[in-house]
């Protein structure tokens, strides 16, 4: 009994939250892992577009999850009503219009990134809508700190999407690519639930201009650096797919996902990070201390897998990807160290997004812009490719630590 009793109190809907976001980033990379090995390095290119397209995409829902987080912390609940209604339509409308243009756009999708059918942009043209409105399911959840219920939404998905696409892997005779879009649209389904998007109709013009002033700025900023996301994590692979044979960008995909690690376990530091810094700045309480813990755990975390990284890296390949992905193995702890310092520098952009602070979001974009224009003149190999990533983000990391130093020098 007395077991029990320490375990629960140790164990509250944060750390339960943490633990939830460890089993859901290694379900993904399992999935991911057995796909690198069920299709082989060429069909797992056109795989490994969608799982960029599905991170794209979450990149983009994540500017409506953060908005939804910040106001259940900030607005009163009339207001708040009113607000998830207006931000519920709006959400959808934009899903909807990106959704249609991918389809529209996927013969031309295909013939840009060299896949072997347009079906399967088409597929997750569909998704899209579905996908925004579960994420401002999840930043209500966030906001209002029910980590528990946040948690199944994630649970959810990622196991559904990876039994479903095994399932069908086995039975269904079609395309690989077009069942990997199959399984991720069906995955949103189960990311919907649990719903806690009802709204009531009280107090329809409680929501003024002022309000809608306040969001819209923040809304605009957070997708600014929402889109500069998308283009430091997402544009390598997408420019290797593009400039390199459908073989070497499958093992580029690979080297990606085995060395983002780092960046995808950050992630859930991110999501305990936001509503914390809001309710104490709302109080008026410093929360400098905050980051720093959050900067610490992630340090340490990007160390050990950087060192795994240089000291195993054909064991670390041979057990995720196996024989076949051997010739990533140089490369290894370098996208490592890339990713590291991007996930490092990505605390301290939230961190200040948090408290309407944007000089991070602009040179975010600054070295976005950079990273893709460095890999656009220096790209004779994969390695270079890497380099080039080295060198952006370890700027970014300088200049935010430098406007990170001047703001606390400031406020003193």
């Amino acid at each position: 009994m007395k077991v029990v009793t320490t375990i629960s109190k140790h164990l509250n809907p944060e750390r339960i939250f943490m633990l939830s976001a460890l089993l859901v980033n290694a379900g993904n990379y399992v999935y991911n892992l057995l796909l690198g090995r069920i299709l082989g390095p060429k069909e797992f290119a056109d795989a490994a577009i969608l799982i960029t397209f599905l991170l794209v995409l979450s990149f983009l829902a994540m500017t409506f999850q953060l908005v939804a987080a910040k106001y259940v912390v900030l607005f009163e609940k009339s207001v708040f009503q009113r607000f998830l209604q207006i931000l519920v339509k709006n959400t959808f409308i934009i899903g909807l219009v990106i959704g249609v243009l991918i389809i529209i756009f996927a013969n031309q999708l295909q013939a840009v990134f060299n896949t072997s059918t347009s079906s399967m942009f088409m597929i997750f043209g569909v998704g899209v809508p579905i996908y925004f409105i579960m994420s401002i399911n999840r930043g209500v959840f966030q906001g209002q700190k029910l980590f528990d219920k946040l948690a199944i939404t994630y649970q959810g998905e990622m196991l559904s999407r990876l039994a479903l696409t095994l399932l069908f892997l086995y039975i269904l005779n079609i395309p690989s690519s077009v069942i990997v879009s199959i399984g991720i649209l069906i995955s949103f389904f189960f990311g919907l639930l649990p719903y806690k998007l009802k709204t009531n109709s009280e107090n329809p013009s409680v929501f003024t201009s002022s309000h809608k002033k306040v969001v819209f700025k923040f809304f605009v900023l957070t997708a600014f650096y929402e889109c500069t996301q998308i283009i430091i994590n997402n544009s390598d692979i997408l420019l290797v797919k593009h400039y390199f044979p459908s073989y070497e960008a499958g093992l580029y995909a690979s080297l990606a996902l085995i060395g983002r690690v780092v960046y995808f376990v950050a992630w859930m530091f991110v999501m305990l990070l936001l509503p914390n810094v809001v309710n104490k700045e709302k109080e008026g309480l410093p929360h400098g201390n905050v980051l720093l813990k959050y900067v610490i755990y992630i340090s340490l975390l990007a160390f050990a897998i950087v060192a795994g990284s240089y000291l195993f890296p054909e064991f670390v390949v041979n057990i995720m990807f196996g024989k076949e992905y051997i010739s990533i193995v140089p490369l290894l702890w370098k996208y490592a160290l890339a990713t590291s310092i991007f996930a490092i520098s990505n605390v301290f952009a939230y961190y200040f997004l948090s408290i309407d602070k944007y000089v991070p979001v602009i040179l975010s974009a600054v070295m976005g812009i950079a990273q893709v224009v460095l890999i656009i003149f220096f790209h004779n190999s994969l390695l270079q490719v890497v380099i080039m990533q080295i060198i952006a983000m370890s700027l970014l990391l300088l200049v935010q630590l430098i406007f990170f130093l001047s703001y606390q020098y400031i406020k003193k």
